[in-house]
């Protein structure tokens, strides 16, 4: 079990008590959550993944695939299954499941396909314009000029 003191954090970065506590989350469920069904994820370009998960044996009506403020949710309920059926080994799990992924803000889900007992689930990452990088100009001269101009030019358009 593993405990991370943000402290540290805290005293040198402001607005990121969110990310700590979220990662404390994370760190919690991970450890709550089985390994079923496996997973990979992918990073198949600059803004965009793949999930990948093995659901062999489910079929699309028994999956279920929910997005719900950052936080995706696959589970799979599998049908009752025949009593007259006689296994002499059972090694392929069909078991019911339920996994769970946070996403990070701005990601979205894009398209879920299930194609020879993998389920793909898309996603990219959609910043908003206003929040992407843009440059800031720097101008000359002192502050009492460029508030007086400021107050100049604030008369002048009313």
């Amino acid at each position: 079990m593993r405990n991370v003191d943000f402290s540290p954090l805290y005293r040198s970065a402001i607005g990121f008590d969110r990310m700590a506590s979220l990662l404390d989350a994370m760190t919690a469920s991970e450890q709550k959550q089985p390994s079923y069904p496996p997973y990979d994820i992918e990073l198949t370009g600059d803004d965009s993944y793949r999930i990948t998960m093995a659901v062999a044996g489910f079929e699309e009506s028994e999956l279920d695939i929910q997005l719900e403020q950052n936080r995706l949710t696959v589970a799979g309920n599998k049908a009752e299954e025949r009593a007259e059926s006689k296994y002499l080994h059972r090694g392929i799990a069909a078991r019911n499941f339920e996994r769970r992924f946070q996403l990070a803000d701005h990601v979205k889900v894009t398209d879920a396909k299930l194609a020879n007992g993998l389920l793909h689930i898309e996603l990219v990452r959609e910043i908003p314009e206003a929040m992407k990088p843009r440059k800031i100009e720097i101008s000359s001269g002192s502050l009492l000029q460029h508030g007086a101009a400021e107050r100049k030019s604030d008369t002048a358009a009313a």
